[in-house]
């Protein structure tokens, strides 16, 4: 949520910032916020008045009874000064109430270091890692790769419908064995400290973080019975939802920080709006894993630990052997939670392209003024921390990119070094 002073402020530099987001329809009302904004501070300038009259009639009326005087018109004055601020505080919280909706619904302010752009094709390429292989022979993609090592997406499709995976035997192994790895690296080398979260959450924890009201139609809603249940729960889409928001309604002494939290979790998402791209394999799913990371950080620190978080993510990718490429995304490009976000994109052969396997945000305190996660500063305030997230990795797509990155002719899979002794040493995997 974004500060209503900076609007109260500069409504103008708000906006145009707002817009460079491009989106089709203007994110604010304008008119109506003005209209608003304005029946606000004449309430509130007449119940101060009130307030001031009221009391300046209390005193009189205590000093008429005091000399035995007639204070009738006083107190029948002040009854209708009551029903007056009555009133008036109704219509204030009516008001409060819509200029929070209105809050809730707008995005992340872009930092001036994001590029202005339209879509993906205004993402800026930072760097990249490693080198594509050259194959003797077209490289298979990770479905018939897969399949022979128990990858079943008929059994996926008759358990469930589309966009889901079954995983026996080999490739189900595999599966973990990157889960593990990531989680090991992240606490063991970075400094997070490994969490197991719920799956199911309230819908207030997911207004916290961004995802309701925009993304409603992305998650899946929990019912039972067929009746939506009370509270309004969803199941989660990232584990960032339930990590970030372990410090909402809190005051965290400044020295807890940093807060750095992991998990590996299954990740829950519709694909609304995505009907027929990447129907085939597991490139995108309704259902897939991913080891999360959460940072929780001084204001001062964020932009920094951003850069860090990227580091993280690439430690990964970097010690299986994975080439990829760093981004930094458009203002059209982001996620509304984020004033800055870098994709990592790993190489994969089959689609002779760079995908995104890992995407790390800041959102300064935009999260934590919608949980209100506060710190106590060096002036003994109350101040608002800044939360980033970031994948450190997805695991459906890291198994992907190793399915197709070190294919061999014959079917089989070379395991990278650090995986090795997650698998029992097993140096390829056979079909």
């Amino acid at each position: 949520m974004l500060d209503i002073t900076l609007l109260r402020k500069d409504l103008a530099t708000v906006v145009a910032r707002l817009e460079t987001r491009k989106s089709p329809q203007p994110f604010l009302d304008v008119a109506r916020f003005g209209t608003l904004e304005s029946e606000r501070k004449g309430l509130q300038t007449r119940t101060e008045e009130l307030q001031a009259r009221r009391n300046s009639l209390s005193k009189e009326i205590g000093k008429k009874k005091g000399q035995g005087a007639d204070a009738s018109a006083e107190m029948t004055e002040v009854n209708g000064i009551a029903g007056e601020l009555a009133s008036s505080a109704a219509r204030l919280e009516a008001i409060q109430a819509e200029l929070s909706a209105m809050l809730m619904a707008l995005p992340n302010l872009p930092d001036a270091s994001v590029p202005v752009g339209d879509d993906e094709k205004a993402n800026v390429e930072v760097r990249r890692w490693g080198t594509p292989r050259s194959f003797d022979y077209t490289p298979r993609d990770h479905v018939d790769l897969g399949q022979p090592l128990g990858m079943d997406f008929d059994t996926a499709i008759k358990l469930s419908g589309s966009r889901f995976s079954f995983l026996r035997g080999k490739i189900a192994r595999l599966h973990r064995a990157i889960a593990q790895f990531m989680l090991d690296v992240q606490t063991e080398e970075h400094g997070y400290t490994e969490c197991w979260t719920p799956y199911i959450v309230n819908r207030e924890v997911l207004e916290g973080t961004g995802q309701l009201p925009k993304f409603k139609d992305d998650m899946f809603w929990v019912t039972r019975g067929g009746d939506e249940v009370s509270p309004e729960q969803y199941l989660i889409s990232t584990s960032e939802i339930p990590l970030t928001n372990t410090v909402r309604e809190q005051v965290l002494a400044a020295d807890a920080l940093p807060i750095r939290l992991t998990a590996h979790s299954p990740c829950f998402r519709s694909e609304a709006g995505s009907a027929g791209r990447d129907a085939r394999g597991m490139i995108r799913q309704h259902q897939f894993d991913k080891v999360e990371m959460v940072q929780i950080v001084h204001p001062e620190k964020s932009f920094e630990a951003l850069e860090q978080m990227v580091g993280h993510a690439e430690a990964i990718l970097q010690k299986l052997g994975l080439p990829y490429r760093v981004v930094l995304l458009c203002t059209g490009d982001m996620g509304p939670s984020s004033t800055k976000t870098y994709d990592l994109e790993v190489w994969v052969p089959a689609q002779n392209t760079y995908r995104e396997i890992s995407s790390v945000s800041n959102c300064d305190a935009f999260q934590a003024r919608r949980m209100q996660a506060r710190f106590k500063n060096a002036q003994g305030r109350n101040e608002f921390v800044h939360t980033l997230n970031g994948s450190g990795l997805a695991v459906g797509r890291t198994l992907v990119a190793l399915l197709e990155n070190f294919q061999n002719a014959d079917g089989s899979i070379a395991i990278p070094k650090a995986l090795q002794p997650y698998l029992g040493g097993i140096e390829v995997l056979r079909p």
